[in-house]
């Protein structure tokens, strides 16, 4: 594990900091290998790794699947989560200060973890999703109870033009008094996308006002597509 918290260290976190400030999300190219990424792909089959699944479709989530992991989490996915947090902690502070919200997020994870679970949320929410031929997922928000981390990663775990086609990340942004714009992205294996859990500030003429943000997956054409989302609140139980 030292070799991807070093991967981490050495990110540049200035850059990604200046491009969630402007739009709310950021990637950070080839931070997993392409060993670590099929790794995690082949254990979607291991039960023992996952609490529930979800078929999207049952709940009109769009179509596909998906499993929250149990906890303890794989040995990667605890450490991106724990070391990945205190970097977006400094993002998340000074976004409720410009919003005037009087919450502060603690600069570690596990005493972010402690909050959530005084209110009742202990469930694990890192969680990897698998789309087939025509697989989507409709936009949405991942808040799991009234105590939420305002930003989350994703880990894309196939290669888009070679295992599958279309899929891709779709953010859409709901400026107030106007029409929503849609932001299409695609990153590659063993990247990390970072983005909004719900908004955004955004600086007009009287000061800082609320984006509210909802992300999804479009169609895929051809293939399966496997990404693995870590979000850093846990969820209700």
């Amino acid at each position: 594990m030292t070799d991807i918290l070093q991967r981490i260290q050495d990110t540049d976190w200035h850059s990604i900091t200046e491009s969630m400030h402007q739009n709310g999300y950021a990637i950070i190219p080839k931070l997993l290998s392409d060993e670590e990424c099929d790794t995690l792909s082949l254990n979607y089959d291991q039960p023992d790794f996952y609490r529930k699944t979800v078929v999207m479709a049952r709940h009109r989530f769009g179509l596909g699947e998906y499993k929250y992991f149990n906890y303890p989490l794989p040995e990667l996915l605890q450490n991106l989560r724990t070391h990945i947090y205190p970097h977006l902690a400094l993002i998340a502070n000074n976004w409720f200060k410009a919003l005037n919200i009087p919450i502060s997020f603690p600069s570690e994870h596990h005493s972010f973890l402690e909050q959530c679970h005084s209110n009742n949320q202990k469930k694990a929410t890192a969680l990897i999703l698998k789309y087939g031929e025509g697989g989507f997922n409709t936009l949405h928000q991942d808040l799991y109870g009234d105590i939420y981390f305002p930003i989350q990663i994703v880990l894309m775990l196939s290669d888009p033009d070679k295992d599958f086609t279309g899929g891709e990340f779709v953010l859409t942004q709901q400026v107030p008094r106007a029409q929503s714009k849609a932001i299409v992205l695609k990153p590659k294996k063993g990247d990390i996308l970072i983005f909004t859990t719900h908004f955004k500030p955004e600086k007009g003429v009287k000061g800082y006002y609320r984006v509210n943000m909802k992300h999804g997956v479009s169609e895929v054409k051809t293939g399966k597509r496997y990404a693995l989302g870590i979000i850093f609140h846990d969820a209700a139980n």
